[in-house]
């Protein structure tokens, strides 16, 4: 006999629940915020807002099923099985966060503030979910399957991205490196390069197109391709700047050679604390993941 589906329910602290962390009490958050002419009311009001929508989550899940919780500090020790069904409560980086962690999971996204969050990808209502659920544990859910952006890199290392992966300087110091796709490369000094998902073209790669003349066009989030942005190339006797953008198809890879003594950092959606080394002569190829996010519809 099949054991019963488990629902892992992904959460984040919210900016009250940091307050709290960070101050001690609410009286003293408070008294910090009003100090800065900030009021403690709006943080708490929208704390209840997340902490109603994870009640009602829980309350959704059926009697007979497994469940249990995960926020997303915790991800990266959580043991996935593979028959979860995971529903993030937060807004859409969330979604970005777990992703990594997982091979095919679906995932049901819930967006607790739809009047703060975009909702690309926490498209949902807590009201919608136990029909979602049942619908995804028959196969009649719609899943997206969104591409997904891996690095591996000669040292060991692999790292996993649903938005985009950063490859750089840790601080703000110009990152060089020598970079090479198809049969172009050069040596590089810049603020770092950007290897976007279709996913991503509504996250960070959308404000660097915004700021090109002719850039790259993005791909599709379902598309077998990335597109790669160098960040503010600067031209010296030793340096190019021919090499800024492209499109890395399915089966391609860009690959990039550190030639940063120390903080060459590589890391996905934004979270620099998943960061890997990346120092002098570490060699890594860039490329479109068999990993897929199965985002429920």
């Amino acid at each position: 006999m099949s054991s019963p589906p488990r629902v892992v329910v992904v959460t984040r602290p919210t900016d009250y629940q940091q307050l709290l962390e960070r101050h001690g009490t609410r009286a003293q958050a408070e008294f910090f915020l009003n100090s800065r002419e900030l009021a403690i009311e709006p943080i708490e009001r929208r704390h209840e807002q997340t902490e109603r929508a994870v009640r009602d989550v829980h309350a959704a899940i059926p009697l007979d099923w497994r469940s249990t919780s995960v926020v997303r500090r915790d991800l990266d020790r959580f043991v996935f099985e593979a028959n979860d069904i995971l529903v993030a409560v937060g807004q859409d980086g969330l979604v970005a966060n777990v992703a990594k962690y997982l091979d095919s999971q679906p995932v049901i996204g819930v967006n607790p503030e739809p009047e703060r969050f975009m909702g690309v990808l926490v498209r949902h209502a807590p009201r919608h979910i136990r029909r979602l659920l049942n619908r995804t544990v028959t196969g009649s859910a719609p899943i997206e399957h969104r591409t997904m952006v891996e690095a591996r890199l000669d040292t060991g290392h692999e790292l996993l991205a649903l938005n985009e992966l950063f490859i750089g300087h840790r601080t703000h110091q110009s990152a060089r490196y020598h970079i090479s796709f198809f049969e172009d490369g050069e040596h590089q000094s810049s603020s770092g390069i950007l290897v976007s998902t279709g996913t991503g073209a509504t996250a960070r790669a959308a404000s660097v197109c915004a700021c090109r003349r002719n850039p790259a066009e993005l791909p599709a989030p379902d598309a077998d391709a990335l597109c790669f942005f160098v960040r503010e190339p600067y031209p010296s006797p030793d340096t190019g700047t021919s090499l800024t953008d492209g499109r890395i198809d399915n089966g391609l890879q860009l690959t990039v050679v550190s030639e940063m003594n120390e903080d060459g950092v590589i890391f996905g959606d934004g979270i620099e604390a998943d960061r890997v080394p990346f120092p002098w002569g570490a060699r890594v190829d860039v490329f479109v993941s068999r990993r897929r996010l199965a985002l429920v519809a």
